[in-house]
This record gives C-alpha cells, sequence and structure tokens, in this order.
C-alpha cells in the first residue's frame, strides 16, 4: 500500500474534528476524554451530563477537548453533542478495546472506547494528554482468572500522559503497580505522595514521583520522553477531599460487590459495570458522586497539564 493509499485509508476509519486537528497541527493544549465512562460507567441522565461538564473543565483550563468513540464505522476525534448523545441511549454500543477496535469499524458498528482504546486513537491523532475516571488493572484474584487490563499495556505503549484517579479500587492494586513498574510507566502523584483508590484519597501505597503543579509534570514527562522512553505516564490525581468516600468506609461495600459478581458468575468485560454498578446502589449515590467529581477532577488538571506541554513544546 502507497504512502497515498495510506492516507485515504486512514481518513476511511478515523474522523479528526476540524478543530481538534487544527489544535493539533498547532501544538495547541488538546485532552482526549474517553467514551465508555458515557455507554457503560454512568447512569442516564449523569452520563451525557459528566461528558459534558468534563468538556467544559476542559475548555475553563484553555485547552480544547476531544472526547473519542467509534461511530457507524468511523473513530470519532471530537464527537458532537449529538454523537455524545447516541453513543449514551443507542442500543448495541459496544465496549471497545484493542482487540475488537478494528472489528467494530469494520463492521460499520459504533463503540465506546476504553481507556486503552482511546489511548491507541489519541496517539493516532496527535494528542498527547489523556483524561479518565480511574484506569483498569491486575483483578484480584489473578492467579485464577489470568485478568489484567489491556490498559496497562497501552500505558506502555503510547507516549500519552493519563490523568486519573488512581486505578479502580475494585482492583489489586499493589499488584497494579508492580505491573506498571515492570512495563517502565512513571506513576506522578498530583499533590499526593500516595497512589489514590478512585473513590477513596488515600490507598496506603506510597509513591515515588510527586508534581504539585502542570509544569512540573510536563516538564517531567517531556525529559521522560526527550531521553529516549516511549511509554506514557500516569498522572494520579486524588478525588476532591468533601466527595471522597473513605477506604475503610468502602472496603466492606467493595468486598460485597466482589462476591456478588463471583456468585451470579459475572466475568469478563462485565465485571467492572457490575462491580461499579453495586458499589453505587449500596452506598446511597456516595459513589456515584465521587466518580462524577474525580471525572470532572482530572478533566480539569488534564487541561491545565496539556496548555502546558503546548508552551514545553513550541
Amino acid at each position: 500500500m502507497s504512502i497515498r493509499e495510506q492516507i485515504s485509508f486512514f481518513k476511511d476509519v478515523v474522523s479528526i474534528a476540524p478543530a481538534v486537528e487544527a489544535a493539533v497541527s498547532a501544538r495547541q493544549g488538546v485532552v482526549a476524554l474517553e467514551s465508555t465512562v458515557i455507554a457503560h460507567g454512568l447512569p442516564s441522565p449523569h452520563n451525557v451530563e459528566t461528558a459534558r461538564d468534563c468538556e467544559s473543565e476542559v475548555r475553563l483550563s484553555g485547552a480544547l477537548p476531544a472526547t473519542i468513540g467509534v461511530v457507524a464505522g468511523r473513530a470519532v476525534v471530537g464527537l458532537d453533542d449529538q454523537q455524545i448523545q447516541s453513543i449514551a441511549k443507542g442500543p448495541g454500543v459496544a465496549k471497545v478495546n484493542l482487540a475488537n477496535l478494528a472489528h467494530v469499524i469494520a463492521e460499520q458498528g459504533w463503540g465506546a472506547t476504553t481507556v486503552a482504546a482511546s489511548l491507541h486513537v489519541a496517539n493516532l491523532a496527535g494528542i498527547k494528554v489523556f483524561a479518565t475516571g480511574g484506569v483498569g488493572g491486575v483483578h484480584r484474584g489473578v492467579s485464577d482468572s489470568f485478568d489484567v487490563s489491556a490498559d496497562l499495556t497501552a500505558l506502555a505503549r503510547y507516549p500519552v500522559i493519563t490523568v486519573c484517579a488512581g486505578a479502580k479500587a475494585i482492583l489489586d492494586l499493589p499488584k497494579t503497580m508492580e505491573v506498571l513498574e515492570t512495563l517502565g510507566v512513571p506513576v506522578i502523584g498530583y499533590q499526593t505522595d500516595e497512589l489514590p483508590a478512585f473513590y477513596s484519597r488515600s490507598s496506603g501505597l506510597k509513591l515515588d514521583l510527586r508534581a504539585d503543579g502542570a509544569r512540573q509534570i510536563a516538564k517531567t514527562v517531556l525529559t521522560h520522553w526527550r531521553v529516549g522512553f516511549s511509554t506514557g505516564a500516569l498522572v494520579a490525581a486524588p478525588v476532591p477531599a468533601e466527595d471522597e468516600v473513605p477506604a475503610n468506609e468502602i472496603k466492606d461495600v467493595i468486598d460485597e460487590a466482589l462476591e456478588a459478581a463471583a456468585r451470579e458468575g459475572v466475568a469478563g468485560r462485565g465485571v467492572t459495570p457490575f462491580l461499579l454498578s453495586r458499589i453505587a446502589a449500596k452506598t446511597g449515590g456516595r459513589a456515584l458522586r465521587a466518580n462524577i467529581a474525580l471525572l470532572k477532577n482530572n478533566a480539569r488538571i488534564a487541561g491545565a497539564i496539556a496548555l502546558a506541554l503546548s508552551d514545553m513544546s513550541k
């Protein structure tokens, strides 16, 4: 396939919003956002409201949001409001990961992109900063299930900064950190010395790297790339204090949800949405409020990092 044919094929399967393409070309601040949280992570109407709020947080920081999803067989970078609503409400919207992204596109399907798939598409589009809620990782009981999220290998594969509230609290956090270290992915605590635990600000796991501002993060990650590394970096920002559910309060709820999943035979891609839904119900909405708050907080921080990265890259 010639270069011209490759470019033509790329444009057939990936659509970048003109404003996003112009901003990337001009090395302006752009933040990619995922869409699994819209289709599978949050209940209606919170899903669409939160997607809009996250985009607003990025804009308020001075950067440009680019929500990613698959629309009728094309990976779209910079979904418009109608496309976001369709992904939120449409039947048969696939949960798109690295293994099935090409299939969903080939079948002219609709899909909501996970962290891993969003990182892949963001990297194709030249976007260097991505915001999400919590990344996937090593599941509890991994010695039996071998369930390790593709998010971890995507973080190692794509040179993109991911801003999150740590890994999801339902996971085996110590093992997740060990895998990230093995893969050479820097984990930087944003104004914290400890890995956040999604709903909770504290996990008890100390971090080696800390940054107290966006420019410090941008400088560290740019240096990481300039000395020859090609991995992404993970920025872990705690949920705002007023919205957290402390670890000691939510531990039993998580344990009960895990037991329920095992009892009901929930496995594979269904585990995470099942657990998050059960935890939200069992906490009287506190976990849902924490989830929404951390998503918006991460989008705001990512916007500031994108601007700092833009300034240092020109």
